[in-house]
């Protein structure tokens, strides 16, 4: 039996068809096929976790035009990294409801292409077809909602603009919560927040006070602060931006209170969520797992490996808060963000 090869137009409509990659040398999308299911069983949309056989097919920009299906009302969850974000985008997998996209690499080339010289005008004409396409619904009624990686938060300004019926979440852990993390990952971690603090920089989007010739001589956890410092003051700066379309939360304070939180952020979006069924949410197996790894977690391990963590380098950790409690004073950052989801 013969299984029909599908057109373009074909994968261009079908929501199963993830807009995996922008391909700036040919002009194009790579689309591979991702069922709901794949969905939640993979804590991101990069190609480690959706496998070596995708067999992308190559769509043309200008055939996006021809086809695109009329998009789903479509919402983010913008963050800065380590503070379950990926959980709550998971718990947004709701049949009738919404449908949550974990960290599509779309966005990481879009910002590449950007960092390479493309011009504002070319990337909002990208960012729009984009977000067209990553908005295609996947059930009658449902809502999109899609939670970028945080290389591409300098992008968040130009997103909105474009998306003007588009509402966001803004979630950070606290800074000792997201220092002890960095240390907890090791290498890797140490690593990661240099290349995070690279391309802020070539972002324009770090303005702490620090000479550049200083970089270098920070120590790692001094440039995951650093890191987070200008993530949240760009937070500050997009809350005053956008307005009520801009809800804020740390992860410490929607642990505290999950199907709170769950609920007021459905409402934050427009969906049709009731706070019981937020709690049964809540309650079920989303909840139950690390949202990357797939094992049974607890709330409470969440907490304990945040102590874990902190207790193993608290002399490093607690010098570089004070140093980074200065900088905060020193440019009237503060660390509540304004428009808090529980307010």
């Amino acid at each position: 039996m013969t299984i029909p090869v599908p057109s373009n137009g074909d994968i261009i409509t079908d929501p199963e068809w993830l807009t995996h990659r922008y391909d700036a040398n040919r002009n194009s999308f790579h689309m591979v096929r991702v069922a709901r299911e794949r969905h939640r069983q993979i804590p991101f949309l990069t190609d480690e976790y959706l496998g070596a056989d995708l067999q992308p097919r190559e769509v043309n920009r200008t055939d996006v035009k021809d086809h695109a299906a009329a998009p789903a009302p479509l919402h983010f969850i913008f963050h800065s990294a380590f503070c379950c974000s990926t959980l709550l985008v998971a718990a947004f997998d709701i049949p009738g409801v919404a449908m949550g996209l974990k960290e599509p690499m779309l966005f990481n080339d879009i910002s590449g292409w950007h960092h390479r010289g493309a011009t504002g005008a070319q990337v909002a004409r990208l960012l729009d077809e984009a977000m067209t396409l990553l908005a295609r619904p996947f059930g009658p009624g449902e809502a999109v909602i899609i939670k970028p990686s945080n290389i591409a938060n300098p992008l968040i300004p130009a997103i909105m603009a474009l998306r003007p019926d588009a509402r966001a979440l803004l979630i950070h852990a606290p800074l000792p919560d997201f220092l002890a993390s960095i240390t907890r990952k090791g290498m890797w971690g140490r690593l990661w927040v240099r290349d995070l603090l690279q391309k802020l920089l070539q972002n324009g989007v770090v303005n702490l006070g620090i000479a550049p010739d200083d970089y270098l001589g920070l120590t790692d956890i001094q440039v995951a602060a650093v890191g987070w410092l200008a993530q949240h003051m760009l937070f500050q700066r997009l809350t005053q931006q956008f307005g009520e379309r801009m809800a804020t939360v740390d992860s410490e304070t929607f642990l505290a209170s999950p199907e709170v939180g769950l609920f007021h952020l459905a409402q934050h979006f427009g969906l049709q969520v009731d706070k019981a069924m937020a709690s049964a949410i809540v309650a079920g197996p989303v909840f139950a797992r690390d949202s990357k790894t797939g094992a049974s977690f607890s709330n409470g391990q969440r907490a304990d490996a945040a102590r874990h963590g902190m207790s193993l380098h608290a002399d490093e950790i607690d010098k570089v808060l004070t140093w980074a409690d200065r900088i905060a004073d020193n440019i009237g950052l503060s660390y509540r963000l304004p428009r808090s989801l529980f307010d």
